[in-house]
């Protein structure tokens, strides 16, 4: 039984990944977890949270323009 078995791939255009190995048995099951290099198409934290345009922020601009964030929230 393997507990894990880590490989490197490149994806293919459409987003497929492809993993083979003969030490997957057919039939089975197994979780897939699949991560990326940060650097190449990830955005940063301010970039998530809709600061990354403004720099200069304080910390509590940053603070209250989370919460109202969490205000829209249903």
């Amino acid at each position: 039984m393997v507990a894990s078995l880590r490989q490197l791939v490149t994806v293919q255009p459409g987003g497929v990944v492809r993993i083979q190995s003969d030490q997957l048995k057919e039939g089975a099951v197994a979780e897939v977890v699949i991560t990326t290099n940060a650097g190449e198409s990830q955005m940063s934290w301010n970039e998530f949270i809709g600061i990354g345009e403004k720099p200069g922020r304080s910390v509590a601009e940053i603070d209250a323009y989370i919460r109202e964030l969490r205000d829209e929230w249903p």
